[in-house]
């Protein structure tokens, strides 16, 4: 048979272009496969659902603790062991937040709960209202009052606090927390009530009620 004689034959088709939304297919040379765009709009409701789920995860452990705070039974005053109790008293003398010089032995001849606190604890900022309860019930008999020592605390959130929640008894800074070293105070709140003689006679651990305060100074007064 001759080249004349062959059948004529047509040639092949062209091969078809890849699928774009494939993500099996790739350049011959392994390029990265070619994949639609994302919808804008999509991608942004994604965005605002993957917000909100993350400001729920913080709201709810707020809003948790803020029952919490405002559930909670009030303070009760919790007496403990002392190696200071039945002793005078640590020297407790500086200045006020106001820049007044107080000293705990100018306070002899009264009952003076010493008060250590600071603004940043939450359990101070709930007893203050019971240390304003008794400081006022005795103001007028002049037979007790509360003086506070500043725990690592600056003067200036002191005077912000105490004009926001009141308070009129003198708030001393104890620059270097020697005032609190002296009486083995390593953690806020705790009180301690000294009689008139500037002898210790209670240890307060935590938070304070302004009735405890009273039975605790009864007690002390029947025992002489």
């Amino acid at each position: 048979m001759t080249p004349d004689d062959e059948t004529p034959t047509e040639p092949p088709p062209p091969p078809e272009p890849p699928d774009p939304i494939d993500p099996r297919n790739s350049t011959a040379e392994g390029a990265t496969a070619r994949t639609v765009p994302r919808d804008p709009v999509v991608a942004g409701l994604r965005r605002t659902r993957r917000a909100l789920w993350i400001a729920v995860g913080v709201a709810v452990p707020v809003f948790l603790l803020v029952v919490v705070l405002a559930t909670r039974p009030a303070a009760s005053t919790r007496t403990v062991r002392s190696p200071l109790l039945g002793k005078a008293a640590p020297a407790a003398a500086s200045t006020t937040i106001d820049g007044d010089a107080v000293d705990l032995a100018d306070l002899r001849g009264q009952w003076v709960v010493v008060n250590f606190f600071a603004t940043w604890c939450v359990p101070c900022r709930i007893e203050h209202s019971e240390l304003e309860k008794f400081n006022d019930a005795h103001r007028a008999a002049g037979d007790a009052t509360v003086l506070a020592v500043v725990f690592s605390d600056s003067s200036q959130a002191v005077k912000e606090f105490r004009a926001d929640e009141g308070g009129t008894w003198p708030m001393l800074t104890d620059p270097g927390g020697s005032i609190a070293l002296h009486f083995g105070v390593s953690g806020v709140p705790e009180s301690f009530l000294v009689d008139p003689d500037g002898i210790v006679r209670s240890r307060i651990l935590g938070g304070v009620r302004a009735v405890d305060l009273d039975k605790l100074l009864a007690e002390a007064r029947a025992r002489g």
